[in-house]
């Protein structure tokens, strides 16, 4: 079961860095992983690194993906996006966080910029 959800958030993931590279997006890391959590992917656009939480599902008929990314999970984030900066020894002007969601079932990206 843990290897199927995998299997399908790296789909979530792939389609994800294609649509931020259409976007004029540039693609830093992906997958980069700490004590305190995980950051999907690391962006950088217009001056501003952009650390990026995707979602993916079958469809949105319980609810939307984005919801997954509650305040523990904003935190989680946040802590992981302080050590990249910290670890990569980035300077930054600006830092932001996006969701997107991805359905499976219907190939729907949703991009949510600024999301928290």
């Amino acid at each position: 079961m843990a290897n199927i959800k995998r299997e399908i958030g790296d789909i979530g993931e792939n389609y994800a860095k294609e649509f931020l590279i259409k976007k004029g997006y540039t693609i830093l890391d992906c997958n980069f992983r700490v004590k305190s959590g995980e950051i999907d992917i690391v962006a950088f656009q217009r001056g501003c690194i952009v650390f990026v939480e995707v979602k993916t599902r079958k469809n949105d008929s319980f609810y939307e993906a984005r919801e997954a990314v509650n305040k523990s999970k904003q935190e989680k984030i946040r802590k992981a996006a302080r050590e990249y900066i910290a670890t990569k020894k980035i300077s930054y002007r600006e830092v932001r966080f996006d969701v997107i969601e991805y359905y499976t079932q219907n190939n729907l990206i949703e991009h949510y910029i600024d999301a928290f």
